[in-house]
């Protein structure tokens, strides 16, 4: 393996187009001071605040980062992080998370615990309510995205089973 430009003693440019810009500019901004990590924002994060009616303990500091969108604007991708604290979170949309860093401590409405670590996935439907205890940090990806009510369920059915036979189908049998 190379060694970073820290360890070489050789300072580099590092310009947009580097595909290890972000990781040198982490590696860089990640320092030590007493016992309390300071984190840089190499994400392009922007301030997110939490409602301060849900919060219940603490001070957390939320950011996030809009990443993608889909062509229909419903379908939403972020980038999400926040530091300690335990507040509640009402979904008004299903929200698939992906931990990537740090952890939390969910409980859902009827107090079932769950832990959430890096590498964890998982459903907060549409209308639930999660108590969410952050005991340090974490970072997440959301697939955010708003269910069709059951009359337009009803409604893409219909049109899909009307389209069916002018659709193309694709070449190699996909993965249906």
């Amino acid at each position: 393996m190379g060694q970073s430009p820290q360890e070489s003693g050789a300072a580099r440019q590092i310009t947009a187009d580097d595909p290890t810009a972000e990781l040198d500019v982490l590696e860089e901004t990640l320092s030590m001071e007493g016992a309390r990590i300071t984190r840089a924002d190499a994400y392009g994060l922007t301030a997110s605040p939490i409602p301060r009616a849900w919060i219940l303990e603490g001070d957390p500091v939320a950011r996030k980062k809009h990443l993608a969108g889909s062509s229909d604007r419903l379908a939403n991708t972020f980038m999400w992080d926040c530091t300690a604290g335990r507040f509640n979170w009402f979904y008004d949309a299903d929200e698939v998370i992906h931990v990537l860093e740090g952890s939390v401590v969910i409980e859902d409405s009827a107090g079932v615990r769950r832990r959430l670590q890096a590498g964890d996935t998982f459903l907060c439907p549409a209308g639930s309510r999660y108590l969410w205890t952050v005991s340090n940090y974490i970072r997440k990806i959301a697939f955010l995205y708003p269910p069709l009510p059951p009359e337009m369920r009803i409604i893409r059915g219909v049109l899909k089973r009307l389209t069916a036979p002018f659709r193309r189908k694709p070449a190699g049998g996909g993965l249906g």
